[in-house]
């Protein structure tokens, strides 16, 4: 069981690829800055591959005006929730 931290946009496809090959089944993803982005609508095949397991940090989703578009299938947390996600997950690993 990890916690992913993603940072990136989804213009890195790259990234999403490398950590898509990474993640487990017991896995969570954690999209922070401009991650956010892969939380759109017009994203979701960036995050097909994670199957439904993803989270986006409302206080980065909203500073980029992205709080009320985001997808149905995207849990919404906040700074409690992030930190609720660490304790919940023995390991994290950051994609920078």
């Amino acid at each position: 069981m990890m916690l992913h931290l993603l940072n990136r946009s989804p213009q890195f496809d790259g990234i999403y690829w490398d950590l898509s090959e990474a993640f487990g089944a017991e896995d969570h993803l954690l999209l922070i800055e401009d991650a956010c982005y892969a939380a759109l609508p017009a994203a979701a095949p960036s995050l097909a591959a994670f199957g439904g397991r993803v989270s986006v940090l409302s206080e980065d989703a909203a500073s980029r005006g992205l709080l009320e578009r985001l997808s149905d299938g995207v849990t919404v947390v906040d700074m409690a929730g992030f930190v609720a996600l660490t304790a919940t997950f023995p390991r994290s690993l950051s994609w920078f």
